[in-house]
């Protein structure tokens, strides 16, 4: 017997949230049963991902760890210590591929004398020898998990295998112990069903583990050592020492050369470096880091050398937000599957039924001997597959989100991508969404101060504003003397306003803090003082140079495109025009901007493109918000959908990712359906043999998932 071995008790008693990794879940029955466990002991916001092991669960007081240990253990499967990120413990036969090996080279033997000449393989009594070990490790393995489901009210596939596998070995332990006649032996019968399944399960186990690879590849992007700086004598020398990842502190500085990869996110304080982020931002180039710019956990420093100063570190870390985000989306279940849900939820009494009837008419009805209506029932039993609508979604989804991850697209949860898989508008964002934010001074003129004065004022009360313009404004004007300023006001995507040491009021923002319209178009930027106007200010930006292509798919997918933007008519009709936008709204406020996402929204799914900052309210009342964004700054609460590279020719690639995700899914679900709805009847009706039947099942899961992989490399453009 497997001995049992539970995880420190410290990190499972008291109170508050407890995560842990559980083995032996195969499908959404498995997960259903350890959530109805822990929902009957008390425990709160019961989480259980069957693809990952992962369970969490909220207690509001002190609680027995080692009796949650035992009680998940007790229903059939293997609890592990989540924290620690190591198994709890090993026995004899604890993982799936021992159990299955172990199995194998007895069922081999039995299987053998229906083809070898070796006539005491026919003998009753070594056949049940034979068959008697791998029976005890099904009656473990599936009886367990069997009984622990049923028990919880929730019977799952290992029902109907024990059942199946049980009826087999003890009509033929009856044959080879009461009448010993050969007729009466299917041994080989029961040992194929176990072995079978657990070869399903062995293939099924490894199968989903590829479906996470991107999340897998994400975390191995974390380096395991650290060159840390130790100042010494005011700073006059420096000693470097190499630490391990979990003594990285914030504040702490560390050298990366060459070959390196980055410890955490931070700022570079000395040196200059070519730092590959491909893996996380889909950047395919190098990206130059010199003084002041940021740095990411886990990119590569392909050539050059730099010091930096730690920001972040851990579960702070964009690399970690970006796992925690790509893991909790893959967990997320969408619509679609609730369907499913239901069906799985009754699907093991309805079978159990068949398989009864089945028995019931085969031998009192059509007269079939004993032993052919047991065979056929068995057949009923180890054919179906629950699993495989279970398996159905979830593997599709990871796959999809996986891919989209490794691409630069972080897309949060399976109902965000069935969403956006039909997305019939998509909204855009002018200013730093169609156009590069980059913006530069055409022409400024003051009136009744001095142009250098006019700088001064600009310099001074732009840094407080988060609009590119104004961003784009301080960059240009570095340098430019700065007077101090206070009781800072910012009407997004209006003005920006503050007060001087003398009380003067100034105001800098678009034309819509005039009394009247301005006479020339292509004034952008006004400055007030006291309410009188004091300057104004032309800077043009330019278009990025893949919105046009992006439009243009959107167009031949059948998407209508609509802009917004709070800049002038001019301006926006002209940008519209050249990249053949279908339909713009100028000059519109961020009250207004939320009035057309809300009326669009009345005729379909609406997706708003933005940089998550001034037009975060936009994004949040879109169906799908899409953010752009570098990922020094992961806009994560302002979107649904983060393009991390800045990059708008991911927009076509996320929803592409979508579409197909979503195809493989219902592809999914209709094999499915489609193999139980035919396999049941053509089992009840004695056509196939419970060996073939076993065979079948087991590769049906199979099927599902490997139709999911195709998605990591399938072209989808």
């Amino acid at each position: 017997m497997k001995e049992v071995h539970h995880p420190n008790e410290e990190t499972l008693t008291g109170a508050g949230n407890v995560s842990l990794e559980v083995e032996g879940m195969t499908c959404n029955h498995c997960a259903m049963t350890i959530t109805r466990f822990l929902e009957k002991k008390g425990m709160n916001n019961v989480f259980v991902d069957f693809t990952s092991g992962a369970v969490k669960f909220d207690s509001t007081g002190a609680f027995d760890g080692e009796e949650i240990a035992k009680g998940i253990e007790a229903l059939g499967y293997h609890v592990a210590n989540a924290d620690l990120k190591k198994k709890v413990g090993f026995a004899f036969l604890s993982s799936i591929e021992s159990k299955f090996y172990f199995c194998l080279a007895f069922t081999i033997p039995l299987l053998l004398h229906m083809v070898l000449p070796f006539h005491f393989l026919h003998d009753p009594i070594v056949q049940l020898i034979l068959c008697l070990p791998v029976y005890a490790v099904g009656f473990w393995h599936f009886g367990k998990s069997a009984l622990g489901s049923v028990k919880e009210g929730v019977p799952n596939m290992d029902v109907l295998i024990f059942i199946g596998c049980t009826a087999a070995f003890i009509y033929s332990l009856i044959g080879a112990v009461f009448i010993n006649n050969p007729d009466y032996l299917f041994f080989e019968t029961a040992a194929s069903i176990i072995t079978l399944v657990l070869l399903g399960n062995v293939i099924e186990k490894r199968s989903v583990k590829r479906t996470r690879s991107s999340v897998e590849e994400l975390a191995k992007l974390q380096p395991q050592k650290a060159k840390l700086i130790d100042f010494f004598g005011d700073a006059a020398f420096e000693v470097i020492t190499e630490i391990d990842h979990d003594d990285i502190r914030q504040g702490q500085y560390f050298l990366v050369n060459t070959g390196d990869r980055i410890p955490a996110d931070g700022n570079v304080v000395w040196g200059a470096a070519s730092v590959d982020e491909s893996m996380i931002t889909g950047e395919s180039l190098p990206v130059e880091k010199k003084i002041n710019d940021a740095v990411i956990t886990g990119s590569i420093v392909t050539d050059g050398s730099i010091k930096m100063l730690a920001t972040a570190t851990g579960k702070s870390t964009v690399l970690s937000k970006i796992i925690e985000m790509v893991n909790d989306a893959q967990r997320n279940r969408p619509n679609i599957q609730k369907l499913a849900d239901k069906i799985t939820a009754i699907f093991v009494p309805v079978v159990l039924s068949i398989a009864a009837l089945t028995f019931l008419l085969a031998f009192f009805v059509f007269n079939l001997s004993f032993q052919n209506a047991l065979m056929n029932s068995i057949g009923v039993l180890v054919i179906a597959c629950p699993c495989a609508m279970g398996l159905a979604t979830p593997t599709a989804v990871m796959v999809g989100i996986g891919r989209a991850a490794r691409k630069g697209i972080l897309i949060k949860g399976a109902q965000t991508l069935e969403t956006f898989a039909s997305v019939s508008t998509v909204v855009f964002d002018k200013t730093g969404t169609l156009t590069s934010g980059k913006f530069r001074i055409q022409e400024m003129k003051a009136t009744g101060i001095g142009e250098d004065e006019l700088r001064s004022v600009l310099a001074s009360i732009e840094k407080f504003s988060s609009h590119p313009i104004a961003k784009s404004i301080v960059t240009e004007l570095n340098g430019v003397k700065v007077m101090p300023l206070n009781d800072v006001k910012e009407r997004k995507g209006v003005s920006v306003s503050a007060r001087d040491e003398s009380g003067n009021i100034y105001e800098a923002g678009s034309a819509a803090i005039l009394n009247t319209t301005p006479s020339e178009n292509h004034w952008n930027v006004f400055v007030k003082r006291n309410n009188e106007l004091i300057g104004k200010v032309s800077v043009k930006d330019e278009l990025r140079a893949e919105a046009k292509p992006m439009i243009g798919w959107l167009k031949t997918q059948g998407i209508r495109t609509v802009m917004l933007s709070g800049d002038k008519f001019e301006n926006c009709e002209r940008v519209a025009k050249l990249l053949g936008i279908d339909e713009f709204h100028a000059e519109q406020t961020p009250e207004q901007k939320l009035a057309v996402i809300e009326s669009l929204r009345k005729s379909g799914t609406v997706a708003m493109v933005g940089d998550g900052i001034n037009d975060a309210p936009a994004l949040a009342a879109a169906t799908i918000g899409v953010s752009l964004s570098n990922a020094t700054q992961v806009a994560i609460d302002s979107a649904q959908i983060i393009l991390l590279h800045n990059d708008l020719s991911l927009l076509p690639e996320a929803i592409s990712i979508s579409k197909h995700t979503l195809k493989t899914i219902k592809q999914n679900l209709f094999w499915a359906f489609f193999y139980n709805t035919l396999a049941i009847p053509v089992a009840a009706v004695g056509l196939l043999k419970p060996i073939i039947a076993a065979l079948s099942m087991a590769f049906s899961d199979v099927m599902v998932i490997g139709n999911s992989l195709r998605l990591r490399t399938k072209s989808i453009s």
